[in-house]
């Protein structure tokens, strides 16, 4: 691993776009190095880090190993590798990238439509035919620990190198345990997901390797990028209005109950919600504060730095 922090981004597909898109809003522009077609990269804004152009897979397993620092990756392929179990850590959730990690019955099983139901199939299943009923996964690990902790344990695992979707018509196995989006595609092949068959919730997260090689600068660096990405999701939910300096005194009267609320105080003015911002210059308004201006932010930062707080809490740098 060269320089003090290396970062692997996805190489193709829509979660390379989302992961540009969210790059470039946060201020960190990513530029190939060596032609469009290298696997690495720069971000202007973080001269530091080296970036990594790599598959999904590819970067939850480079985490759990060590030879990244930081990744852009789904959660549910770090809970499949059980990274998360002392190897790697989510320091923030990015918001794009969603799917839910779901088990799904043919649609013409009108009796099923739960867990309880399918431990009842599954031992008929068993008694009928003298074999375990079958459930096609990309994820054995996280589907075995959720059939476990709703008692089904007849059945077994049938590893789906294809289309999983198309296990149950194709008659390889009769339920499956995959990732969805909007559900379309499980109802094109006659499946729907079990009222309370939700394994997990998942989206693109910033996650840290716990095997890495930390140094100082490397960790000073993950503290900036991750403040500035803080900083502008934070400002994005926020609105600055200002007055002038000597209607300061009257203007925070006139807004105690948003102050009170949480809203903060800036020299000249006040961040509030985006949606208080109406409220709040009429409060003015009727004080007789004015002129008041209203801003959007594109930053807001804080001193605090929570998410590397606790990285640095577990890694030792060298």
């Amino acid at each position: 691993m060269s320089g003090p922090l290396t970062i692997a981004v996805p190489s193709k597909g829509r979660l390379k776009d989302q992961t540009e898109a969210w790059l470039l809003d946060c201020g960190f522009k990513l530029k190939a190095a060596g032609g469009g077609r290298g696997y690495r990269a720069v971000l202007d804004g973080l001269p530091e880090a080296e970036v990594q152009l790599l598959s999904s897979s590819d970067i939850a397993a480079a985490l759990e190993s060590g030879d990244l620092h930081l990744g852009v990756v789904g959660e549910d392929l770090l809970r499949e590798q059980n990274a998360l179990d002392g190897r790697a850590m989510l320091l923030l959730a990015l918001g794009f990238g969603r799917a839910d990690l779901v088990v799904a019955a043919p649609e013409s099983w009108i009796d099923v439509a739960t867990m309880a139901d399918v431990d009842e199939v599954a031992m008929a299943y068993l008694h009928r035919t003298g074999r375990r009923m079958r459930v096609a996964t990309k994820y054995p690990v996280q589907t075995r620990a959720f059939f476990a902790s709703r008692g089904v344990a007849d059945y077994r695992i049938v590893d789906s190198s294809g289309a999983t979707e198309g296990a149950p018509a194709a008659g390889t196995a009769e339920l499956i345990v995959d990732i969805t989006t909007t559900g379309a595609t499980l109802k094109a092949n006659g499946l729907r997901p079990l009222a309370d068959g939700l394994i997990l919730q998942s989206q693109a997260q910033l996650a840290a390797s716990l095997n890495a090689p930390w140094t100082a600068g490397g960790l000073a660096a993950v503290r900036r990028f991750v403040r500035a990405i803080e900083a502008r999701a934070r400002a994005q939910g926020l609105a600055a209005l200002a007055w002038p300096t000597e209607q300061t005194k009257a203007a925070e009267a006139a807004l105690k109950g948003f102050i009170d609320r949480g809203a903060a105080r800036r020299a000249g003015g006040l961040l509030v919600g985006s949606g208080d911002v109406f409220a709040a210059a009429e409060a003015l308004a009727q004080a007789g504060v004015g002129p008041v201006s209203a801003t959007r932010p594109d930053y807001v930062f804080e001193a605090e730095c929570a998410a590397v707080d606790r990285l640095k809490a577990v890694v030792k740098p060298s």
